[in-house]
């Protein structure tokens, strides 16, 4: 007897391992046809520092120097220090519209988060019903149902109901991570939508700025148009003042009455290209067209916070849109191995537990309780086309985030050697219009006596003086394409989204609009800057000649 036993025993034993073996090759054997990954064809190496090339080549024109410090740590306002710009950035912090739209991305993508995780989790659902269900008496569930009895001696009725409440539970077994990959997958893509919106951020305030310091320089070129305008009247009236006496004609009043009129017409457009700056500032900031408010007196001397460029590897850790690219790339990746687990076998385990019975008032009896589990595996055996191909498109958006996070860190890259050299060469090429300008404006003062002492033609006044005015306009553009190089470095580097904006009411809080001064009305002369030659004023126009002293006057 003892040996029979032993023998049945021995035969379940083999049965057992085949059938754990049996189990293992279901689950494992889907995964011997996922198709290959295919691997970046690229890669990119970030440079150590911003050197230029050797000198006599192209990319010579600007030579870095390898530091810790980086710009980008700073603030907006420790970097601009200009409390009325700190307050048009402030107020498109919390106005601005586009910037609302990409906050309202944060918290879609946040929303995701939270979907995913709830996957994660078991399901509970309540569950409560009611309905009657009478079978006819000649069917076998029907007249079995009048043999039956719930207790001794009591019988079902001919309608008997059915009551039921409970709960209907699910529970998935993540045994191949697909879950927690795309909860994870979500949480990278909630924290690009953060570094989309911070990398906004930069450029608003970069935008911002250019069109401060372009207000600016429209408001010094309309007042250098003012002076000119004014220079030319003057040698307008000692013109017809020569000609009165004899000592001229009227082709220099004619030509320099078309040139003062020509300088009139273009302060109207002057002043339309402020309107248009200043509601470029004014959709930003998320307002109605109203003034920007600034001070145009110290535009030739304005400096903002030096730059410290650092090396760039710091790149990485400061570009937001850097750290977004990288994001998505991790999430890209998490995509690969939720659609991977596809290919295996799901396990869930569902069921639910109540009461139910025929008769509300016994349904709360220990006999009415119910209990229901069940194990469920599925997995994928016949057409697998549609997994594969989601496989692949995975592999497909995978290499599409590393290509753009190369082309990002390349791109983040020139970026800042371009506009490193920009501030370098418009810097040296102010210093030199500087004092091309103090030779023009030497030349339109000697122009202007040599004319009121006729002997020279007006041609040359009128050249000259043409000359000034392009020479001083030359110089503001150029002052304003150098602001807008530092801007752009600032915000090449990765710095701008961070602002210490005052709270509203307190002290710098937001301005209430007030009305500019006259545009025509002359802006004060800049200050000298230490170890820079200010630059040249316009001279004083010359006087018209006195009729006595006039040569050949009688």
């Amino acid at each position: 007897m003892n040996l029979s036993v032993s023998l049945l025993n021995t035969g379940r034993v083999p049965r057992g391992i085949a059938r754990a073996i049996a189990c293992g090759v279901l689950l494992v054997l889907p995964g011997c046809f996922i198709p290959n990954l295919r691997p970046s064809k690229t890669g990119v190496a970030v440079p150590a520092t911003y050197d230029g090339a050797p000198a006599g080549l192209t990319n010579a024109t600007f030579t870095g120097s390898a530091s810790p410090d980086n710009s980008a740590q700073l603030r907006v306002d420790e970097f601009y220090n200009d409390p009325i710009l700190l307050r048009l950035v402030c107020q498109a912090m919390a106005n601005n519209r586009e910037l609302k739209i990409l906050e309202e991305d944060v918290q879609i993508a946040r929303a995701a988060i939270m979907s995913s995780r709830g996957a994660i989790l078991p399901l509970a659902d309540f569950r409560a019903g009611a309905g009657w269900d009478r079978n006819s008496g000649f069917t076998p569930l029907g007249a079995a149902e009048k043999q039956l009895e719930y207790r001794p001696g009591k019988h079902f009725p001919e309608t008997p109901g059915d009551f039921l409440l409970g709960f209907n539970f699910l529970v998935p077994l993540d045994i191949w991570r697909a879950l927690r990959n795309a909860r994870d997958a979500a949480i990278q893509r909630y924290l690009a939508a953060i570094e989309r919106r911070n990398d906004f951020v930069t450029r608003m305030v970069a935008d911002i700025a250019q069109n401060y310091y372009g207000l600016m320089a429209l408001d010094q070129q309309l007042a250098t148009l003012d002076q000119i305008i004014r220079l030319q009247q003057r040698s307008l009236e000692v013109a017809e003042q020569l000609v009165k006496f004899g000592r001229g004609n009227t082709l220099a009043v004619r030509r320099f009455e078309a040139e003062v009129r020509k300088n009139q017409s273009e302060k109207l457009i002057v002043r339309q290209e402020i309107v248009e700056t200043e509601n470029r500032i004014n959709f930003l900031v998320g307002r109605p067209p109203q003034p920007v408010e600034r001070d145009s007196a110290g535009f030739f001397d304005l400096t903002i916070h030096p730059l410290s460029v650092g090396v760039p590897p710091q790149l990485l850790l400061n570009r937001p849109d850097i750290r977004q690219a990288e994001r998505e790339l991790q999430a890209a990746g998490l995509d690969i191995m939720v659609a991977r687990a596809r290919f295996f076998p799901r396990v869930t385990i569902n069921g639910n537990v109540g009461y139910e019975a025929f008769n509300p008032r016994y349904l709360f009896n220990p006999e009415a309780l119910v209990l229901t589990a069940m194990g469920e595996l599925v997995a994928p055996v016949l057409n697998k086309a549609a997994i594969r191909a989601d496989y692949v498109a995975a592999n497909a958006r995978q290499l599409e985030a590393v290509y753009n996070y190369q082309r990002v860190i390349i791109n983040a890259v020139i970026e800042v050697v371009n506009r490193l050299s920009k501030v370098q060469n418009y810097s040296q090429s102010i210093l030199i219009k500087r004092q091309q300008l103090q030779s023009l404006e030497a030349a339109v003062d000697v122009a202007g006596k040599l004319f009121q002492a006729t002997r020279i033609e007006y041609v040359d006044v009128l050249f000259s003086q043409r000359d000034l005015l392009q020479a001083r306009t030359v110089l503001i553009d150029t002052k304003r394409q150098q602001l807008t190089a530092i801007v752009n470095v600032y915000q090449a580097l990765g710095g701008g989204y961070v602002v210490a904006c005052p709270p509203p009411g307190g002290p710098g809080g937001a301005p209430q609009p007030r009305q500019l001064p006259e545009a025509q009305q002359e802006l004060p002369p800049p200050r000298k800057v230490d170890g820079e030659a200010p630059p040249p004023r316009l001279p004083d126009p010359p006087s018209p000649p006195d009729p006595g002293k006039a040569k050949g006057a009688p």
